[in-house]
């Protein structure tokens, strides 16, 4: 069965500085029939102000994949790690048993635009970890390029969970397709564009 959710039915939350959109329940945003879909618990699409972002916070026990779309995203936690994030990387923390960290948008004048993305992990109370690599658009392109995996295949950022992050751009008129095993789920982000 495959349900079709349009942009605008999706969370929104204003708060000046940063303008998200909630694929599922998050924060301030409750919709009892939206709560993750499998191990997915979030898919927040976030746009940032030039000189802001998410001061010193915690997480535990999930794996946050963030990818940035446009502008760039200054990452700092307490496990040392530490990094400016550009358009086209993903970044993975594995909070574990606990993490600190924040992140801004470093750029003067231009929006950061990204998708936030996390996995509840298979097991909880692990250590906490991060990576970060590029992932070009060119590999992208009229296939789906594996982002992330729980075994780092294909050069993959490795996350704690049995699920997959596949990214894809098509151009007019491109179709692909994925056949999925028994009992697996899909979830489909559109970032921009039509899809039929």
């Amino acid at each position: 069965m495959i349900t079709l959710r349009p942009s605008g039915e999706r969370g929104y939350a204003d708060h000046g500085w940063l303008k998200a959109r909630h694929s599922f329940s998050f924060a301030n945003y409750y919709d009892p029939a939206e709560m993750g879909w499998g191990a997915l618990r979030v898919i927040n699409e976030d746009r940032v102000a030039p000189g802001q972002g998410f001061g010193t916070h915690g997480h535990r026990d999930m794996e946050i994949v963030t990818y940035i779309l446009s502008g760039a995203l200054e990452h700092k936690d307490n496990l040392g790690s530490g990094g400016i994030i550009k358009r086209g990387e993903v970044q993975r923390m594995s909070a574990g048993k606990g993490v600190m960290h924040s992140e801004f948008n470093p750029s003067p004048d231009e929006e950061t635009h990204l998708l936030q993305i996390w996995i509840a992990p298979a097991r909880p109370g692990g250590p906490a970890s991060y990576e970060q690599q590029a992932l070009t658009v060119d590999a992208m392109r009229g296939h789906w390029h594996l982002v992330a995996s729980p075994d780092g295949a294909e050069g993959s950022t490795t996350i704690g969970q049995d699920a997959r992050i596949f990214a894809s751009v098509l151009g007019a008129g491109e179709a692909i397709s994925h056949r999925l095993a028994s009992g697996r789920l899909a979830y489909v982000q559109m970032v921009r564009g039509q899809l039929t």
